[in-house]
């Protein structure tokens, strides 16, 4: 492994609340995990508690973090540090619990951290919660991100190229999305809207590189719903 070193820690900041929620930590060091990825932390739910804070760090290469919540009131501390690292889903929906790297609640808080090239993709289902995602640094930084009643924004910067999907449900009522790209790496942002109550969007794309988005939106609401898009040096 070339003499680098991975940590991953995990810190459960109130210890009645995990108490409260049972969960399945499963580390894969390097020996077992599959050929795309160093270390795989995996967490699941599967108690019936709220209100856990989680928090976990990652740095090396190739790391992978995939978790399943389906209560309130959680919030998600993530870091990765180094190339080629990956918070996702599986690929299977399903049901509450069961589905493969999602939140499914309400008032749930997520921010992350990833440097130096990553992935993020994300179904977050429920009202009132809250996701802030920031890419940055060298190589390419992917984020995919379905959501529902959710606001977030989303900063992609540096000298890696930039790529976002971003999918509002037909239930996204009242979310607001701010999307931020930036630096020496292109530019690509597609964008979903659809909504039964006010939805915002708006995208900022930065630098002397190519600037590219598409947008497809289905407003349901009387009022109408607000994009802004800049672009520019």
């Amino acid at each position: 492994m070339g003499g680098l070193r991975r940590r991953i820690t995990f810190r459960f900041i109130n210890m009645v609340d995990f108490l409260r929620t049972t969960l399945l930590l499963l580390l894969a060091m390097p020996a077992f995990a599959g050929p795309s990825d160093d270390n795989h932390v995996h967490v699941e739910q599967v108690g019936s508690g709220d209100d856990l804070s989680l928090n976990i760090e990652q740095i090396g290469y190739d790391n992978f973090i995939d978790f399943s919540f389906a209560h309130s009131g959680n919030t998600f501390n993530l870091e990765q540090n180094g190339n080629g690292n990956s918070i996702s889903w599986v690929s299977y929906w399903g049901s509450g619990k069961s589905w493969g790297g999602d939140v499914d609640g309400v008032d749930n808080t997520e921010n992350v951290e990833q440097w130096n090239g990553a992935t993020y993709g994300r179904h977050i289902w429920g009202d009132d919660n809250t996701v802030d995602v920031y890419q940055s640094g060298t190589h390419t930084h992917n984020l995919d991100i379905h959501v529902d009643g959710v606001d977030h924004e989303i900063s992609q910067s540096g000298s890696g190229s930039h790529y976002a999907h971003i999918y509002f449900y037909q239930g996204a009522d009242d979310s607001e999305s701010t999307m931020t790209q930036q630096g020496t790496g292109s530019h690509n942002a597609q964008v979903t809207l659809r909504g039964t109550e006010h939805t915002i969007f708006t995208l900022l794309q930065q630098g002397s590189v190519n600037q590219s988005y598409s947008l497809t939106q289905t407003c349901y609401t009387v009022g109408g719903c607000t994009v802004n898009i800049s672009q520019g040096n």
